[in-house]
Formats: C-alpha cells, structure tokens, sequence
C-alpha cells in the first residue's frame, strides 16, 4: 500500500472514531464501549475527553494527509514529517489499551481498529522525501 492509499484510508477510519467520540460527547449510551466500559453515558469530564479526542484525531488526519501529499504544505515540513510517526505510537499504545480493557467492545472491536489505524499512519510516516 502507498503512503495516499495509506493516509486516504486512515483518514475514513479517524473520521469513523471521531464521529463515535462526538456522539460520546454528546451524551449518547455508548459509554460501555468506550474510556473502560464503566459508563453508559459518559460523565462530564469523560465528555471533555472525547472532545479532546476529536482535536487530536483531527490534527492526526492533517498530519498523515500533509506527509502523503493530499493536502496543501510541505510533506517534508516538521509536522508532517514528525506528526505520523507520533501518531503511529499514540494509536499503538491506543491499541494496548484497549487491548487490555474489561470492555469487550474496546478488546474485539477497538483494539483491533487502532492497531490497523496505527500501521496506515505508519506506512504514510515512512513514506520517502521528494
């Protein structure tokens, strides 16, 4: 897979997980797939979380976009060259916990998603200097 593939894909699935966050936000019953599963509806400081992780999701698909070249800058500035490696760890560790996780959603359906999502953001990250 090459690094736009890679960063188109990334893309869906960060819009994907933002969206969730969003509706956690929102205050939406879904709490038991998310932050440990110990919630229905999130309380409001797990609902300030989410809302932060839009923002980090959001800058995730400027970077992973920028370094693969679908968007306006420079792939070889700082922040996209820099930026998808970050990312790649960040949704590892993601994957770890949610892997390790009492919730079954956060085990069998996040753990799996974040892992996938940290190999695109691994693939654009590696991707080769003009």
């Amino acid at each position: 897979m090459n690094a736009q593939s890679a960063a188109r894909v990334a893309t869906v699935g960060l819009i994907a997980l933002m969206v969730f966050q969003l509706l956690l936000a929102l205050g939406l019953p879904l709490g038991r797939a998310a932050f440990g599963g110990q919630y229905e509806t999130l309380p409001t400081e797990l609902r300030v979380s989410s809302v932060v992780s839009i923002a980090i999701y959001a800058v995730n698909i400027l970077a992973v976009r920028t370094r693969a070249g679908l968007r306006k800058g420079s792939p070889d500035s700082a922040f996209a060259k820099y930026g998808p490696w970050f990312f790649t760890g960040l949704l590892f560790f993601g994957a770890l916990l949610n892997a390790a996780s009492s919730s079954p959603w956060e085990r069998f359906l996040w753990a799996p998603f974040a892992l996938i999502l940290s190999w695109l953001c691994f693939v654009v990250a590696r991707r080769k200097s003009n």
